[in-house]
């Protein structure tokens, strides 16, 4: 490894689906001989380490960073997926803990070892903002894709403009179109809308609404994504930097950032799995069923007659564990296998996987299109379903999965739609032409490879 030169601390949001791209990314800086602080909530750092395997623990295995921890201001027993009353809370607390930190850290520092950098989040821009004040260098780091950010940054002009009311409500039938080469969004596709909730719509859109502001005190904006994916979104976010797609540090992968254990034997189940035969199913971290979706979900992949890889998150329906159709279990004993999480990358990766039934989250996005493996979509929340729209209609590399009258996904609409998804020689082809562009940018000379290093350059 190189000489250390430049401390830099990174701080994500304090949820699964930040804090695993921001392990990804701090890795990657680390490995440039750069020192790296990693900075979770005192909750979110303690479910990180109970889930890490025993040996990462060992000399050899720690990895070339520190990570660290600050309050959210919860107590204990608060309930953290009180998403409002938790964003309030670290937004109030943290900024203090935050600069403490890193004034503690420089006390006790010389030269190189003080904070040079900090990256934050683009959800805890608060971070920026102490940054500033200290005066040091700072960049914000984009996790959602080029195109949600550039909505949320025109947000403020579709608000004077009449187009949006103050809460976010679309006020017109027309969709929003911020260039010819970006899809639309319909009022269903907004990313603040999408919850039943009034007062969650509310911190979304505020939330949104902040984003040009936030991106003030930033530097620059590192991004997940890579330039030909979309360039034209790229082009309306000042100072972006397209260094992804992020990738796993081998040597330190069980370091992904997970609040729960991996469960590997999916890997050794997989081994004896028919080539290209097996669909996944990871619906991300967040993704609430109701037991009626979950018993339809199983009998669809009961109907497909293909060995299926399922993450059931113990949390995955409201208020008890998911329970699955009679008999559905003995029915599907020789061809299944369910676990709570999975080693999403190694999983994608593997020769006998076939599709990805994914939530279209950003990782699961980047992740799934820089292997090349064709998606069925079912997206839940915010951005997703406007990546879902990039994926069906734009890089066409998966197929969208359809809701009938009351609201649900059939077992005939799913196992319809997968028959068709395994059968399109076209996604094939376009799932493997996608992965080739995204590997050769972050290959030496490639575009994100050139941005990263520039980065790095500058701390």
């Amino acid at each position: 490894m190189a000489i250390r030169r430049g401390h830099v601390i990174v701080i994500p949001h304090a949820a699964q689906g930040h804090l695993a791209p921001l392990m990804k990314l701090s890795l990657q800086i680390a490995a440039h001989g750069v020192k790296v602080t990693l900075v979770n909530t005192e909750f979110i750092h303690e479910k990180v380490m109970a889930s890490l395997p025993a040996k990462a623990l060992e000399e050899d295995q720690r990895p070339p960073i520190s990570l660290v921890s600050i309050p959210d201001g919860l107590e204990a027993d608060d309930d953290r997926r009180d998403y409002v009353k938790m964003t309030e809370s670290m937004r109030r607390v943290m900024p203090g803990h935050f600069m403490k930190l890193i004034e503690n850290i420089n006390s006790r520092s010389n030269g190189d070892e003080k904070i040079s950098c900090v990256l934050a989040d683009t959800a805890a821009g608060w971070a920026l903002e102490v940054a500033e004040k200290m005066g040091i260098k700072r960049a914000a780091v984009l996790l959602s894709g080029p195109a949600s950010m550039a909505l949320a940054l025109h947000v403020p002009k579709l608000v004077e403009a009449g187009i949006l009311d103050s809460d976010g409500t679309l006020k017109t039938d027309e969709p929003i179109t911020l260039s010819e080469d970006i899809p639309s969004w319909s009022s269903s596709e907004l990313s603040w809308s999408c919850s039943d909730d009034p007062v969650m719509q509310k911190l979304l859109f505020a939330y949104v609404s902040t984003a040009a502001k936030t991106f003030k005190f930033a530097e620059q904006i590192l991004c997940n994504s890579f330039h030909e994916l979309d360039p034209s979104a790229m082009k309306l976010i000042p100072k972006a930097l397209p260094i992804g797609p992020f990738s796993t540090t081998n040597h330190f992968e069980t370091f992904a950032g997970n609040l729960w254990p991996e469960d590997s034997t999916c890997l050794t189940w997989l081994d004896k799995q028919t080539p290209g035969s097996v669909i996944y199913v990871a619906l991300g971290s967040t993704t609430m069923l109701s037991p009626n979706q979950v018993g339809e979900l199983a009998f669809g992949l009961e109907l497909t007659a293909l060995p299926f890889l399922w993450v059931v998150r113990s949390n995955m329906t409201d208020g008890s564990t998911a329970e699955f159709p009679k008999g559905f279990m003995e029915r599907v004993a020789d061809r299944a296998k369910l676990v709570q999480w999975a080693p999403q990358e190694k999983v994608l990766a593997h020769p006998s996987v076939s599709c990805f039934l994914s939530h279209c989250g950003w990782n699961s996005t980047m992740e799934g299109l820089t292997i090349g493996v064709p998606f069925l979509c079912w997206p839940y929340f915010a951005d997703q379903f406007h990546n879902r729209t990039y994926i069906c209609d734009v890089w066409k590399i998966g197929l969208g999965l359809e809701k009938d009258e009351n609201g649900i996904i059939t077992r005939n609409e799913l196992s319809s739609k997968i028959n068709t998804l395994l059968s399109s020689d076209e996604i094939k082809a376009n799932s493997f032409q996608l992965t080739g562009v995204a590997r050769k940018s972050v290959a030496e000379g490639g575009s994100s490879f050139k941005n990263f290093k520039g980065f790095i350059d500058q701390i």
